[in-house]
């Protein structure tokens, strides 16, 4: 910038001085230049320059980019600071679910075994009552069949003692004649009080 600034004046002061270092306000700088600054592909006044541009230039970005800086600093750390407090938040929801899935896995396994009482407990309920059932079943079987050998026995003896009158019956009238049943009809009649 201010090389530019001096390349400006310069070419205002050779426009004003009418050409080639004839004269004007700037002649002594030409006169009394040293060779070292001026020399051809070095000349250290391009240095300064450089250096007094850089200077400028920073002294006058230094306060928005220090601010710029700043505030950016100040965002990557509330940033941080809100991933910390995320991250937190997170391995407290995965130390949460995992305390979760603890207990699912505690009551799956107390379900699991309660299941299991259960159906022992179911199947000793049905194994007794089978057995109370089959108890049950057996004596009544037995009654129904004590009932029914005192039903054929009482059906045997009636008929025993139906076939007994039967046979005797006949028997009788085998043996009995008209003789025999005049006599009997006769003794009947006494037994009763005889004929009057």
């Amino acid at each position: 910038m201010l090389g530019f600034a001096i390349s400006f004046l310069y070419i205002l002061a050779e426009s004003a001085a009418g050409g080639d270092h004839g004269g004007g306000w700037l002649a002594w700088w030409y006169e009394n230049v040293d060779p070292y600054m001026n020399y051809p592909g070095f000349e250290a006044w391009r240095f300064i320059n450089l250096l007094i541009f850089f200077g400028v230039l920073l002294y006058l970005i230094k306060k928005p980019l220090s601010e710029a800086f700043k505030a950016k600093r100040e965002r990557i750390r509330a940033e941080l600071i809100r991933a910390e407090e995320e991250k937190k938040a997170a391995v407290a929801k995965l130390s949460e679910a995992e305390a979760k899935l603890a207990r699912l896995e505690l009551e799956q396994a107390a379900l699991v075994e309660e299941a299991r009482a259960e159906a022992a407990a179911e199947n000793t309920r049905i194994r007794e009552e089978i057995e109370s059932e089959s108890r049950r079943l057996r004596t009544q079987a037995e009654g129904e069949v004590l009932r029914k050998s005192q039903q054929v026995r009482k059906q045997l003896k009636r008929f025993s003692a139906e076939e007994s009158i039967r046979l005797a019956e006949e028997k009788i009238r085998l043996a009995m004649s008209a003789e025999t049943d005049a006599k009997l009809v006769k003794a009947n009649i006494e037994s009763i009080g005889g004929m009057r």
